[in-house]
């Protein structure tokens, strides 16, 4: 069972329950017997009376305050033993969860047995009401009673209970509406409350950022002349943040890894390990927005337990800067940073440096930075080779350049390499060079494009065509015979990708191949940002 330490702080306890627990190993007195497994329907069991000489309410200060908490380990035996005499027939463990406010409850128990089947059940009235009776009596032990109660028994009697006072998120499923909290607290009022739970009840939408408003609050602030600060000196500039992002999310889906950044088409997302957590879009036009939140920010806990003023984070934002492109920590008033990239640079409202924001995005700062990830996520330590290779990734990321050949320098055998090049792809950073096209297929493509647009009934023998090789593809034409004479006469160009192009023997082939394998390269190189 949990108890309080010198702080006033819960401890969770593993403590035997044996001598509250009835004895499900032995004959009953009401002549139930213990099947050949040494288990038996203990829901119709005799049960010792649950402390019934103890006194309810005739406690002097004095003794209510020595005894408040054997009265509170009692409670918990008792829910304990009373749950278990509801166990159905070969049961090992029990597990309970109260979930309880002055307004509303939820209760969940569950028995399984040795083969990890399950079976919920539905608690009596008197259980639930033991519960309530210990939550009343947990607001005397701290600043309010707990949120939620949960249970474990086992068959031998071990009994293990943790209360749930909010430090971490709750469950979705055991999430009431802002409004039950809200009542809670106004019979049980609390000094603080997490910053989740406090912006979860009180955020009253104040991040909600939707078109229309962003496009209002832009045309508000340029009227009041209320600026951005430009953020040079934060983060590296977007095209480089971009591949690190990336490069580092190649890495850690190569190595397996469950965590750290990922990218999706025009996304890059990451959630620490320590509940911090970012995105990063990418938006037309070279633009950007990096926003995301700092678990238990302080500017967050002085506005929602202290009632400071909420950081403006989108002071001086273009209208762009809206609920599509914001972290998903908008929608609970999470969001403790907010940054964009506009015209060459990073701009922010009141939002904390880049310092502060270390556990909220990847460690892309420098390429010696993401070095240093990438070789902590190899199997080995790095030798010097292979740092030198991670360099070279890293390098080739930040330019937009990547091929497949630096991803199996640095990762073995055993890593997933197309998995990880995928993240590339998405990125927009690696280079996927197709493999050169046949001659014939270039012929066949190039005869279709012919006949399909009726080109061969103007004149144009698509029998005699000719594929010339350039670096990118292949030149097809039809050559002219000695004593004709050919004025803009059509060339094809066809990519290794099959994209076809049509010129004429007006343009120089060496004027317009150089425009073509251009256009190739971008298709194939890294967006443009």
């Amino acid at each position: 069972m949990n108890t309080l330490d010198e702080q006033g702080n819960y401890e969770p306890v593993v403590e035997s329950a044996r001598d509250d627990i009835p004895d499900i190993e032995s004959a009953r007195d009401d002549g139930s017997e213990v099947d050949a497994d040494g288990l038996d329907q203990i829901s119709g069991a005799t049960t010792e009376p649950a402390e019934s000489d103890d006194p309810d309410v005739a406690f002097t200060v004095a003794e209510e305050a020595e005894d408040v908490w054997e009265r509170a380990k009692r409670l918990c035996h008792r829910i304990a033993r009373d749950l278990a005499a509801t166990g159905p027939h070969g049961w090992t463990r029990l597990d309970a969860v109260f979930t309880l406010t002055t307004l509303t409850e939820m209760v969940r128990v569950f028995f399984s047995d040795e083969h990890d089947r399950s079976l919920r059940v539905h608690p009596g009235p008197d259980v639930l009401s033991t519960v309530r009776e210990h939550r009343r009596l947990s607001a005397a032990l701290g600043d309010g009673p707990w949120w939620r109660l949960i249970l474990t028994l086992s068959r031998e009697g071990a009994i293990e209970v943790d209360f749930d006072y909010g430090d971490d998120p709750f469950p979705g499923d055991q999430l009431f509406p802002p409004e039950v909290y809200a009542a809670d607290l106004e019979v049980y009022p609390r000094s603080t409350l997490p910053v989740w739970l406090a912006a979860y009840i009180h955020h009253g939408g104040r991040q909600n950022r939707p078109a229309r408003v962003a496009a209002a609050h832009a045309r508000a602030d340029r009227q009041a002349d209320v600026r951005p600060i430009r953020s040079g000196d934060d983060f590296p500039a977007l095209p480089v943040m971009w591949g690190r992002w990336a490069v580092m999310a190649a890495a850690f889906v190569a190595t397996g890894s469950a965590r750290g950044p990922r990218i999706l088409p025009a996304l890059g997302v990451f959630e620490g390990s320590r509940r911090s957590g970012a995105t990063l879009y990418m938006l037309p036009g070279g633009r950007a927005v990096l926003s995301g939140g700092v678990w238990n920010a302080a500017e967050l806990d002085a506005a929602y337990n202290r009632g400071a003023p909420t950081p403006q984070l989108f002071a001086g934002a273009p209208e762009w800067v809206a609920n599509l492109v914001l972290n998903p920590r908008a929608a609970n008033g999470l969001l403790s940073f907010c940054y964009w990239w506009e015209a060459g640079d990073w701009y922010r409202g009141e939002s904390p440096t880049a310092d502060r924001l270390v556990d909220a995005v990847p460690g892309m700062w420098t390429t010696d930075t993401v070095a240093d990830v990438i070789c902590g996520l190899l199997a080995e330590p790095a030798t010097d080779q292979r740092r030198a290779a991670v360099l070279t990734l890293v390098s080739a990321a930040e330019i937009g350049v990547v091929t497949r050949d630096p991803l199996a320098e640095v990762f073995d055998d055993d890593s997933d390499v197309d998995s990880s090049f995928y993240q590339l792809t998405m990125a927009g950073v690696a280079v996927s060079i197709p493999q050169p096209m046949p001659r014939e297929d270039a012929l066949v493509k190039v005869r279709r494009f012919i006949t399909e647009r009726g080109l061969d009934a103007e004149g144009y023998p698509v029998s005699d065509l000719r594929a010339d090789r350039i670096d990118v593809g292949w030149m097809v034409y039809a050559p002219t015979h000695p004593d004709e004479i050919a004025i803009a006469r059509a060339i094809f160009y066809i990519a290794d990708d099959g994209v076809l192009e049509q010129s004429s023997s007006s343009v120089a082939p060496s004027v317009f191949v150089i425009e073509f394998e251009r256009r190739f390269q971008q298709r194939h190189g890294a967006v443009g940002i």
